[in-house]
C-alpha cells in the first residue's frame, strides 16, 4: 500500500478504533517484532496528541527485556529541557530552552527566558525534588561544562564561563565571543564534552577548548557532528548528524585538523553504523518530510533516522558486559532510543544495530521527544525529554509538517519535559559520590563506571591535588589496570607533572590502549630539551612494524618539527616508506604538510619510487581541493555587496555545505564549481525554495545517499523571508569561491515563487530537468 493512498484511508483505519485516552497499563509487544498491535494502535490517535502524565508515558513506552525506566525529574521542577551533566555530589545541572519554538512560526524565540538549573534529591529515593535556579534570562542556551569550580554556558552567539559561588553564579567570563558564529539554532555548536585528554569539545564545531589557569585556550580541530558528542573508554569521540545513526574517529581526537587544505582527514568522521533503518512503535507522520516517497513506511512509520542525536557510548558497568561500550541514540521525530554493538578491528571501529526490527526503547506517545543521553553517577543511562509537539525549527518546517502540527494540536500546551533513568532489573543503581581524599579518587580512575573514572580525574585536576603525583606515578605504570593507567596519565598530564621518562616507558608497553594515550599525550609534553629522547622511541615504534602506532607516530611528525625539522623529515620518510598502502598513514603524512604540499610531492620520489600509491593518489585530492577553493571574487566585496545574503548562507547554508561551499563529508555536496549553482537561475531559486531530494550529480560525481544526506530541505516555506533576501542569498552563493555567475535579482525570485505558489514537496533532478529544458 503506497503511503498516499494509506494516507487517504488513514481515517478510516484509526476511526475504527482510536481511543485518544490511554489507561494505565504496560504495553507489551505481541506482533511479530516491531509491529503495533490492534490493542496498542488502539492508544494512537493521528488527529490528536495529548499531553500524559509521566506515569502514563511511561506505560506506554516498549523497553528492551531486562530494563526498567523510571522518572528523575518532570514538570514543573524543570521545563523543556535539552541538556544536562551532573556534578561531583551527584546533583544535576539542567539546560532549559524555554524559547524554542513556541510555534510553527517561532515567534518568541529571541525572548531571554532560557535557565540553567540544579535539581537534588533530598532524600535520596532517586527522584529530585529540590530545584535551584542557577542563571536565568538567557536566550535559547544549549550546552552545560562544569570545570575548576565553575561552569562554561553555551548562549548564542558566546560562550561564557561563570565561577560558581555557593550555587550561584559569580565572576563571568566571555571564552569565545563567536561559539555560535552563524547557523541557526539546529545547527549550532552544543556538547562541550570534557573528554579524557583534558579538552572539551563540541558537535557542530572546528573547535576545542582548555582552561589553564585563568586562561583559556581555544584550538582547531576536526569539524564533528550536530547534536551531541561522547567519548569511548580511550578517549575517542562518537557523534552524528540527523540522518546518519553513528559517526566517529578511529584516532584520538587532538589529532590531524593541522591542514586546512586536506578536504578530510581518514580516520575521521568516520561512518562507524552505516545502518540508519528505524523502527518506531507508533506511526509518525509528523516529520518533516513525511510527504517524500521513502520517509515513512506502508503503515505511515518513519523508515530512516531523520533527527539522530546524541549518541551516547554507554560507560555505566551497570548493564553488564554485552553493553560495554555500545552506543546509544536518540530519535525524537520517532519517538525512540536505539542501541548500537560496536567492535574493533586494529583501529578501524565498526559496528551494527542490536536488534532486528525493533528499539532498544520505543514509545506510543508523540510528545516523547528524547534529545540527549548521559551516563550517570550510578551507572544508570539517563535520557532527557523536552517532552513537546513541535520540534522542528522554523527554518526548515515544511507546509505538510505544519499542517500536521495542526491537525494534531502539537504547538500547545509548552513548559513540560522530563528526565528518566533506565537500569537492569534486579541491580540496584548506587551513585558514588567523589570524595575529597586525593588516594581515593586516584583509586577511582579505575572504577567500572566510566563516569566515575572522567570525574575522578577532573577532580584530581580541578582541586590541583598535586599530593596525589606519587600515587598517580605509581598507577600510570600498572598497565596490568589499564583503564586506571590511561586515566592516571592524563591526570599527570592536566597537573603539569608528567616525566619524559614515564612516557617513554608506555610508550613501550605491549598493551596497545596504553601505548595509544603515551603517543597522544606527547604534543603536550614535547619541547625541545626532550624531544631528541622522543624520537628515537617513535622511529623504533615504526622499524617493529608497529601498525596501530604508525598513524600516530606521523600525526607526530607535526609537533617534532617544531624542534627539530631534521629528525621529523627523517620520520616521515620512514613511515612513507614502510606504509605506502595505508590510507591513515597517508593522511597523517599529509597533514603536516599544510601550505608545503607541493614540496611533498616532489619530496614523494624520494620517499616512494611508485606515484600510483595511495599517499600521492591522497595527496593530489588535496592539491585539487587547493585549485578548488581559489577565489575568483573578492571576499570583501561579496560581503559588503550582499550583506544579508552572505548572513543568510553562514546561519542556513554553511553547516551542510561547509564555509569553501566543498560540500560537507555525510551531509552535502559542493556548492563551489556547481552547474546547479551556476547554471539556470530558475532551476538555482526552485531548489532553495521547496528543496532537493537526491541522488544528484555534481562535476561528475553522483552524490547519494549514505555518502551525503539524500535531502535537502528548502527554506521558501518560511513567508518572512523577503524575495531580495533570496535573491542577496543567492547571488552571494553564485559569485563566491570560484563560482562567477550572474546575480539574482528580487524580481526573479518573485516570479519563481509565484508560479510554484502551492508546490509543497522537494524536487528531484528528473522533475527540475522536466522544468527548466
Amino acid at each position: 500500500m503506497k503511503n498516499k493512498l494509506y494516507l487517504l484511508l488513514l481515517p478510516v483505519i484509526v476511526g475504527a478504533f482510536c481511543s485518544c485516552q490511554q489507561q494505565g497499563s504496560k504495553i507489551t509487544q505481541t506482533g511479530t517484532p516491531g509491529e503495533v498491535t490492534k490493542e496498542e494502535a488502539a492508544k494512537v490517535s493521528l488527529d490528536s496528541s495529548p499531553v500524559l502524565s509521566p506515569e502514563k508515558s511511561i506505560d506506554l513506552m516498549q523497553l528492551a527485556d531486562g530494563f526498567d525506566i523510571s522518572l528523575v525529574a518532570a514538570e514543573p521542577l524543570i521545563s523543556t529541557p535539552v541538556a544536562m551533566t551532573f556534578d561531583h555530589n551527584g546533583r544535576i545541572w539542567v539546560v532549559e530552552m524555554e524559547g524554542y519554538m513556541p510555534d510553527t512560526v517561532g515567534t518568541g524565540e529571541e525572548v531571554p527566558n532560557g535557565k540553567i538549573v540544579i535539581l537534588e534529591d533530598s532524600n535520596s529515593d532517586g527522584v529530585a525534588d529540590q530545584r535551584k535556579v542557577f542563571l536565568d534570562s538567557l536566550v535559547l542556551p544549549r550546552a552545560l561544562c562544569l570545570i575548576d569550580g565553575g561552569i562554561l554556558v553555551a548562549e548564542t552567539p558566546s560562550l561564557w564561563y561563570y565561577e560558581i559561588k555557593n550555587d550561584k553564579p559569580g565572576k563571568r567570563t566571555l571564552v569565545d565571543a563567536n561559539y555560535a558564529e552563524g547557523g541557526n539554532v539546529e545547527h549550532q555548536p552544543n556538547g562541550l564534552l570534557r573528554a579524557m585528554d583534558n579538552w572539551i569539545y563540541n558537535a557542530k564545531s572546528a573547535k576545542r577548548y582548555r582552561k589553564e589557569g585563568d586562561e583559556w585556550k581555544i584550538e582547531e580541530t576536526h569539524f564533528r557532528g550536530q547534536w551531541g558528542i561522547s567519548q569511548d573508554n580511550y578517549g575517542r569521540l562518537y557523534y552524528n548528524n540527523n540522518s546518519d545513526n553513528v559517526l566517529g574517529d578511529y584516532f584520538m581526537p587532538g589529532f590531524g585538523a593541522t591542514n586546512k587544505n586536506q578536504p578530510g582527514v581518514a580516520g575521521f568522521n568516520e561512518k562507524i553504523i552505516a545502518d540508519n533503518r528505524v523502527y518506531p512503535l507508533r506511526p509518525t507522520p509528523g516529520v518533516n518530510r513525511g510527504y517524500m516517497e521513502g520517509i515513512l513506511d506502508d503503515s505511515l512509520r518513519l523508515v530512516n533516522f531523520t533527527a539522530a542525536s546524541s549518541p551516547l557510548v554507554y560507560r555505566g558497568g551497570l548493564f553488564g558486559e554485552a553493553y560495554a561500550s555500545n552506543v546509544f541514540v536518540a530519535e525524537p521525530a520517532g519517538n525512540l532510543i536505539k542501541r548500537n554493538i560496536l567492535n574493533e578491528n586494529g583501529y578501524v571501529v565498526s559496528g551494527k544495530q542490536a536488534y532486528e526490527s525493533k528499539e532498544f526503547l520505543a514509545s506510543i506517545d508523540e510528545r516523547f521527544r528524547p534529545v540527549s543521553l548521559y551516563n550517570g553517577p550510578d551507572g544508570a543511562l539517563y535520557v532527557v525529554d523536552m517532552y513537546r509537539g513541535i520540534i522542528q525549527h522554523k527554518t526548515y518546517l515544511t507546509t505538510y509538517l505544519k499542517n500536521e502540527i495542526g491537525r494534531r494540536k502539537l504547538t500547545q500546551p509548552l513548559g513540560y519535559g522530563r528526565i528518566y533513568r533506565i537500569t537492569p532489573k534486579n541491580k540496584q543503581a548506587k551513585p558514588v559520590k567523589l570524595p575529597q581524599d586525593p588516594e581515593q579518587l586516584v583509586d577511582l580512575l579505575g572504577h567500572p563506571n566510566g563516569w566515575v573514572r572522567d570525574n575522578a580525574q577532573q577532580m584530581l585536576i580541578d582541586d590541583h591535588f598535586t599530593q596525589a603525583i606519587p600515587a598517580l606515578r605509581l598507577a600510570a605504570k600498572n598497565t596490568g589496570k589499564p583503564l586506571q593507567a590511561m586515566h592516571a596519565l592524563w591526570a599527570l598530564e592536566g597537573l603539569g607533572a608528567l616525566q619524559t621518562q614515564e612516557v617513554i616507558a608506555l610508550l613501550q608497553q605491549p598493551v596497545w590502549p596504553v601505548r595509544m594515550q603515551a603517543l597522544s599525550v606527547l604534543p603536550s609534553v614535547m619541547n625541545k630539551t626532550n624531544v631528541s629522547q622522543y624520537v628515537p622511541v617513535l622511529e623504533q615504534l615504526v622499524a617493529s612494524n608497529d601498525t596501530l602506532a604508525a598513524p600516530y607516530v606521523a600525526f607526530l611528525a607535526n609537533d617534532i618539527q617544531r624542534y627539530d625539522q631534521a629528525a621529523a623529515q627523517s620520520l616521515l620518510r620512514q613511515i612513507a616508506r614502510t606504509y605506502p598502502t595505508n590510507d591513515y598513514v597517508a593522511d597523517a603524512v599529509i597533514s603536516n604538510y599544510r601550505d608545503r604540499e607541493n614540496a611533498l610531492q616532489k619530496q614523494l620520489t624520494a620517499f616512494v619510487a611508485d606515484t600510483s600509491v595511495v599517499i600521492s593518489k591522497r595527496l593530489q585530492r588535496v592539491l585539487n581541493q587547493i585549485g578548488s577553493t581559489k577565489v575568483k571574487n573578492d571576499v570583501k566585496d561579496l560581503l559588503k555587496e550582499f550583506p544579508k545574503g552572505a548572513a543568510m548562507f553562514a546561519s542556513t547554508c554553511q553547516t551542510c555545505h561547509g564555509p569553501d561551499g566543498n560540500g560537507v563529508r555525510s551531509l552535502a555536496p559542493p556548492l563551489n564549481q556547481s552547474d546547479w549553482v551556476t547554471g539556470e537561475k530558475g532551476r538555482l531559486i526552485s531548489i532553495v525554495l521547496f528543496g532537493l531530494t537526491g541522488p544528484v550529480r555534481v562535476n561528475g560525481h553522483l552524490y547519494k545517499a549514505p555518502e551525503i544526506n539524500g535531502d535537502m530541505p528548502g527554506i521558501g516555506y518560511d513567508k518572512t523571508l523577503s524575495n531580495e533576501d533570496l535573491a542577496q542569498l543567492l547571488s552571494f552563493i553564485r559569485k563566491s569561491w570560484r563560482n562567477d555567475a550572474d546575480r539574482i535579482n528580487p524580481e526573479e525570485v518573485g516570479e519563481v515563487r509565484l508560479r510554484l505558489k502551492d508546490r509543497q514537496k522537494a524536487f528531484t533532478v528528473d522533475e527540475l530537468n522536466k522544468l527548466y529544458p
